[in-house]
């Protein structure tokens, strides 16, 4: 591992959550918001308030996704990109938004349910339990970037 890398562990970091953070965030409003009409961002107003809370929630998923692929082409070309610990971050990120989403969002603030129906508890427990998922993936993932080689070349002590 060059010294280069892992001067640049940080940037490979920000660059993965903020990915990671877009990836979840757009899926949510893709399938969730859109696609399955489950809920909007916001479920506390009308549906035009509704609306204009997923247009808000779409432009910062792409802001980020923006941001971090931008920090992602500037590690390529600097050849400092990490890609293992870069995707172990995709995934910290991933997760953690989407358990912030399914506690804080849905539960302490209710801003909105993941689907409205009379038994959500399912729904929350494999949101949740998925997002945990990945983040243990994530940290695995960086866990395993972090530790050097092993492997000596034949006959170093």
């Amino acid at each position: 591992m060059d010294s280069a890398r892992f001067s640049y562990a940080g940037r490979n970091a920000w660059s993965g959550l903020l990915v990671g953070i877009a990836i979840a965030a757009f899926i949510d409003e893709a399938v969730f918001h859109q696609i399955l009409h489950w809920h909007h961002f916001y479920d506390k107003s009308t549906t035009e308030v509704g609306l204009v809370s997923d247009g808000l929630f779409h432009a910062f998923s792409w802001f980020a996704t923006v941001g971090g692929l931008f920090m992602r082409a500037d590690l390529r070309r600097r050849h400092a990109l990490w890609p293992m610990r870069w995707w172990g971050n995709v995934l910290i990120g991933s997760g953690g938004f989407q358990l912030y989403d399914g506690t804080i969002q849905h539960k302490a603030m209710r801003l909105h349910q993941i689907r409205y129906v009379e038994h959500v508890f399912i729904y929350d427990l494999i949101w949740n339990v998925a997002a945990a998922l990945m983040i243990v993936i994530g940290l695995a993932l960086v866990v395993r970037a972090r530790v050097p080689s092993r492997v000596k070349k034949a006959g170093t002590p």
